[in-house]
């Protein structure tokens, strides 16, 4: 991977001026110049919002950087400085090469051109020329797919078809720098996985991605790094699991909790590591309703991420793959059977399970929760000091990997849901090998051939 750099962002910050009135802009305008000319300390009329702050990063070339923040943290107009189409305040920008901006799709577009007609203009805007475009112009209507609408009116189109347009042409003419703003939250999931392994193919040619998007995923699966905004700050940058760690926090409130409940974030080789001589001679024990054993377990991950209020907690866990209490090793096919005690330190009005489970790159494979599964309801109070055991059941028909468990105790006041005890990535399993399938999940597939003519 190349070590030129592609993006620098030094110490860059963009400030608004915020009027409470009309009359207020009219004095700034008016009274600050006279005070000026008049050698008098000048006076203001408007409040100060700093939409970003003091933020400085690297995107070398040919690697892709995640940008997340909750709504209003500054991603957006960030994004817009980089590109040229906002000038900051503070601060200096430098980028190498073209840049293609996925910022609002379709914004652009002429809705009295046809799509033809508004691919070429778009394109130069760019900075394209015309003999590129037209080279392009096929795989660019191919991968939108409006091929037969292509000399019709922008304005007769979808929005599918406006969107996926756009996205074509900006992401089929190689640029060098490429930012997308949320442009792929939208359109079907065929759309955006053809997106996906367009913007992969982007990269292994060399092209710079900025990604912003909620979905944190996105983030862990194809970023290489990531920067999290907050109240237009930059709050961390790192690797894309431990920033997605910090960032859920602020979604879920852990920030203003305090750190009490938490741990450091995963660590995959630690989680691989053989269980010490304290976890094996838990290995035989009993699921413990009366105290903290969870930790003490095989198959515990010590870098989990924790979190919550404390209003309940899960003390304890027992794994077991069909007959075998906590396996090293998982079989294919092998009935898993997860036991979990939980202790609720205050009442609990309808206490919430919920368990995942996820690749080591994060990828979520299954997840459920106990108002989700019919049958699977919980008591309508879970009352303080009182103890409850609880038991998960699936059939492990994960592809040979690491996985990681997560569970989540929550309830839901109103419109909301308040954590009370969240353990990311608590508990480790490993499949084994296993030599007819690969991917993900083994879904029971078949494959029967026979001659054409109906003989063997």
């Amino acid at each position: 991977m190349s070590s030129e750099i592609a993006v620098r962002v030094d110490d860059l910050s963009k400030c608004y001026q915020i009027y409470d009135s009309p009359s207020a802009r009219l004095k700034q305008s008016l009274m600050g110049r006279a005070r000026a000319r008049l050698g008098l300390a000048p006076k203001r009329y408007f409040r100060e919002f700093w939409a970003v702050r003091n933020v400085s990063f690297e995107v070398p070339r040919g690697q892709t950087v995640g940008i997340v923040g909750r709504n209003g943290s500054g991603k957006s107009t960030l994004l817009q400085m980089i590109c040229g189409t906002l000038n900051p305040t503070t601060g200096d920008v430098t980028t190498r090469g073209r840049i293609a901006a996925l910022l609002e799709l379709g914004s652009a577009f002429n809705p009295e051109f046809t799509g033809r007609e508004n691919v070429y203009m778009n394109g130069t805007v760019l900075g394209f020329r015309r003999d590129e475009i037209s080279r392009r112009f096929d795989e660019i209507v191919d991968f939108a797919g409006v091929d037969a609408f292509i000399d019709q009116p922008v304005k007769t189109y979808s929005s599918g078809m406006r969107l996926r347009l756009a996205f074509a042409v900006q992401a089929q003419l190689d640029p060098d720098i490429l930012v997308v703003d949320e442009a792929l939250a939208v359109g079907d999931a065929r759309f955006q996985a053809k997106c996906f392994a367009r913007l992969r193919r982007l990269k292994e040619n060399g092209t710079s991605i900025l990604l912003v998007t909620h979905a944190t995923e996105q983030v862990v699966t194809h970023c290489d790094a990531a920067l999290l905004l907050d109240a237009g700050r930059p709050l961390m940058t790192g690797q894309p699991r431990e920033v997605i760690n910090r960032y859920l926090d602020l979604l879920f409130g852990r920030e203003a909790q305090g750190d009490a409940a938490g741990t450091a974030p995963v660590n995959v080789a630690a989680a691989n590591a053989p269980a010490s001589a304290g976890a094996e001679s838990a290995r035989a024990a009993e699921l413990d309703t009366t105290r903290e054993r969870f930790a003490s377990r095989p198959n515990y991950n010590p870098h989990e991420y924790r979190w919550g209020d404390g209003a309940a907690e899960i003390l304890d866990f027992e794994l077991r793959a069909d007959e075998t209490a906590f396996p090293t090793t998982i079989a294919v096919g092998a009935r898993m059977r997860l036991r979990l005690a939980i202790r609720f330190g205050r009442e609990v009005v309808r206490p919430i399970l919920g368990v995942t489970i996820k690749t080591k790159e994060g990828v979520t494979v299954f997840g459920t929760n106990t108002e989700r599964l019919a049958d699977a309801r919980m008591r309508d109070v879970g009352r303080a000091g009182s103890v409850i055991t609880a038991t998960v059941g699936f059939d492990c028909r994960l592809a040979p990997g690491d996985y990681f468990v997560s569970l989540g105790l929550a309830s839901r006041q109103g419109d909301g849901v308040t954590p009370h005890d969240r353990r990311y990535d608590a508990i480790h399993l490993h499949v084994g090998s296993e030599e007819r399938l690969f991917g993900l999940v083994d879904l029971g597939m078949t494959i029967d051939t026979s001659a054409a003519d109906g003989s063997v």
